[in-house]
Formats: C-alpha cells, structure tokens, sequence
C-alpha cells in the first residue's frame, strides 16, 4: 500500500494487487484519512470486477457521510454497471476532477 498525501486528498494504491486485503488494510487504518479526500487506486490489480468495487461501497457511504469525497480508481469495469451512490472512474486525472468538482459543490453549499 502506498500513500500520498496532497493537501486536502490522500491517494492510496493497492501494491499488492490483492482487493481484500487492501480493503481491510485501508478500513483499519481509516481514522488516519477520515478528514480527506480519499482517492483508492485498484489499477495494479487486472482482476477487479464490479463485485470487487462493491465491496467498497460501505466506506464509500461512511466517507461520503462525512461530506467528503470518495472516489475508486479502476480499470476495465462497465462504469455504467457502478450504483450511483459510489464514484468510479479508469484514471487518476479523473479522480482528482471529480474531487475539485465535489469540492466547489460543497463550498457553493450544493
């Protein structure tokens, strides 16, 4: 697991290319990024489904809860497949544009 911190967004990558470990890895460690954005990048991992993306889904409602963007970085999923109560995207520059995009959503109080 790697993290980068860049301001108000922290980017954890999945090294090992093993989701469910990453999961309880970044769950437990959790109370260290509550007050961030977070970016999570599956993209080393070529197994990803949308069952696997899924599994992220109750972080996602507890982090977003918190009026605070949450986004999955992934590849070759059906992103029309994602629920709409999650954020999923295939690179690292979109992630970053959704978060500056939530972000200016919150500060005009949206």
């Amino acid at each position: 697991m790697k993290v980068e911190d860049k301001g108000h967004t922290v980017t954890i990558k999945d090294t090992q290319g093993d989701v469910v470990a990453f999961l309880a890895k970044v769950t437990a460690e959790y109370n260290s990024y509550k007050e961030k954005n977070i970016i999570l990048d599956l993209t080393s991992d070529n197994d990803v489904t949308l069952d696997t993306v899924l599994t992220f889904l109750s972080l996602s409602d507890k982090h977003r809860k918190s009026k605070k963007s949450f986004v999955l970085v992934a590849n070759d999923i059906d992103f029309g497949e994602v629920p709409d109560e999650m954020v999923v995207v295939p690179t690292l520059l979109e992630a970053n544009d959704i978060i500056e995009m939530e972000e200016i959503e919150r500060d005009l109080g949206f």
